[in-house]
């Protein structure tokens, strides 16, 4: 047991026995000496042992804690347990032995175990869809991160954090918190790595998800040149993934194509199936946006992810999976069949993932224009227009609000297609000074 380790149980030990230092001192020591004993800063005898254990009504192995240790092995086989239920795809579970785990263990003495359970809590209530949660969990972690001298070490939850905020439609807040850190890792001069890269490569995402698409492509080459100096391939495919994604909304369909084969060639040669599942998703997205969708492909890469995700992914990834299969279902003229999809990923999302839920109404919308239904599909573009202008996604708010105006028109509904328009313009910072304002219409 480390010396500061032994001076926290010992001013423990004595606020529990409700002895000041002067009184545990005795005769035999000096209040000093336990001042500095408990600071850590002195090495007791065997005999000092002996004596302030009987002073403290305890063993002296309560005191040098090597009862404790025993206990620590069991709780580190036990967080490792927590850790395999986790990667089994049992995300209920592995949290309440990460919640075991951390129970039964003090911050102040074993600080190193106490946060790896806290990282795993936040990691699994991030699988089970609990962001709000999750967030509070990753910040004071994001906190207990800033004052280690490894700064490097605390990137996995800046990334995560990003991530929720992303999903929860705070797209200024995610982009805050990636740009404070890297502007960390800058004043620090470090060479890039894989973190590093991870990071670059999520606030890419974040600003595509803005509609800032010069911003994100300008930061996937920063990425990709800065994956080229790092020996882990893991950190290119990031960057590939994400400069694919930039590629994609600019339309420059393609390129993003030879860029997302290029990082499914990556991630099919480590062990992720998570993140190799996910990235089918996104592949097959791009198929079906190219002029002649390979419909057939993507319905393959599609039946591949879901199989995986099954066992290894959570709600949430589900709930991509079965929005991309709704868009496969409406490429290929089933509009029954994508409506069960996207009603089965809006199950899964819930109220909190506003940005994949705005984008699974929009295929909602166009499934009920299929079948006839204008009113069911103007009420899924206006949810999605309005969701996607809460998360600050002004571009895609637009696109719905247009799809929406289009809907109205074909409806006959002329003074509704102009307000939607009129939505979508304003959403990409137009604002018109010649013409009156138009209020929102009524009725049908």
């Amino acid at each position: 047991m480390s010396d500061r380790a032994l001076g926290i149980r010992a001013a423990k030990l004595r606020r529990a026995a409700g002895l000041s230092q002067a009184e545990l001192a005795g005769t035999k020591l000096s209040p000093s000496y336990i001042s500095l004993l408990e600071a850590g800063k002195r090495t007791p005898s065997a005999e000092v042992v002996q004596y302030l254990a009987a002073r403290l009504g305890c063993e002296p192995a309560e005191l040098l804690g090597t009862e404790a240790e025993a206990g620590v092995k069991d709780l580190e086989l036990e967080l490792r347990y927590a850790e395999m239920t986790a990667l089994n795809g049992e995300p209920e579970a592995a949290l309440a032995a990460y919640e075991q785990v951390q129970g039964s263990v003090d911050r102040e003495e074993r600080p190193a175990l106490w946060l790896a359970a806290e990282r795993g809590i936040a990691h699994t209530l991030e699988r089970l869809g609990r962001l709000e949660e999750a967030v509070a969990r990753y910040e004071d972690l994001r906190t207990a991160s800033s004052r280690s001298p490894d700064f490097v070490a605390g990137l996995p939850v800046v990334v995560a954090l990003c991530r929720c905020y992303r999903e929860l439609g705070d797209l200024s807040h995610a982009i805050a918190v990636a740009e404070e850190a890297m502007e960390e890792l800058d004043r620090l001069g470090l060479a890039p790595t894989r973190l590093g890269v991870e990071l670059l490569s999520t606030l890419v995402g974040i600003h595509c998800e803005r509609g800032d698409l010069h911003r994100a492509g300008y930061l996937a080459a920063k990425a990709i040149e800065q994956a080229g100096r790092v020996s882990d391939r893991k950190a290119l495919g990031a960057a590939l993934w994400n400069a694919s994604v930039t590629m994609h909304r600019s339309g420059r369909t393609a390129d993003a194509i030879g860029l997302i084969e290029q990082a499914l060639a990556i991630y099919s040669e480590g062990d992720d199936a998570r993140a190799l599942a996910r990235l089918q998703n996104a592949y097959a997205a791009v198929l079906l946006d190219v002029e002649e969708p390979d419909v057939a492909l993507a319905q393959r890469l599609l039946t591949q992810s879901a199989s995986a995700l099954a066992d290894v992914g959570s709600d949430i990834d589900v709930a991509y999976c079965e929005t991309a299969l709704a868009r496969v279902a409406l490429r290929s003229r089933r509009p029954e069949a994508c409506v069960e999809h996207a009603e089965r990923a809006l199950g899964l999302l819930g109220p909190r993932h506003r940005l994949q839920s705005a984008r699974t109404l929009l295929v909602l919308a166009a499934a009920r224009i299929f079948q006839g239904d204008h009113a069911a599909a103007r009420e899924a573009y206006e949810r999605s227009a309005l969701m996607l202008e809460a998360s600050e996604a002004g571009r895609q708010a637009a696109s719905a609000w247009a799809e929406l105006a289009e809907i109205m028109e074909a409806a006959g509904q002329p003074e509704r297609a102009i307000w939607a328009y009129r939505q979508g313009m304003r959403c990409m910072g137009q604002q018109s000074r010649i013409l009156p304002k138009v209020s929102v219409p009524h009725g049908e």
